[in-house]
């Protein structure tokens, strides 16, 4: 039995100065989108999902901009 072909779509995004390359695929009728597993690597984080693959992009940016920004230093 032959499994069918998944077209993956890459983006290559800087967030809070760390460069991340995001893999899209469609899944039903929404897309994936998730972190590019490194070689050797695992992806730990969960998937988002969009009606557009730029809006499954959108998401997972707009989380890891939240969960990984710097902190301001107090004064």
């Amino acid at each position: 039995m032959l499994t069918p072909a998944v077209t993956v779509q890459a983006f290559e995004e800087t967030i809070n100065g760390r460069e991340y390359r995001i893999e899209v695929s469609a899944v039903g009728n929404q897309y994936r989108a998730q972190i590019a597993r490194a070689p050797g690597g695992s992806r730990a984080m969960m998937p988002f999902y969009g009606p557009t693959p730029h809006e499954a992009v959108q998401l997972l940016s707009r989380w890891l901009i939240l969960n990984h920004a710097r902190a301001v230093p107090q004064v």
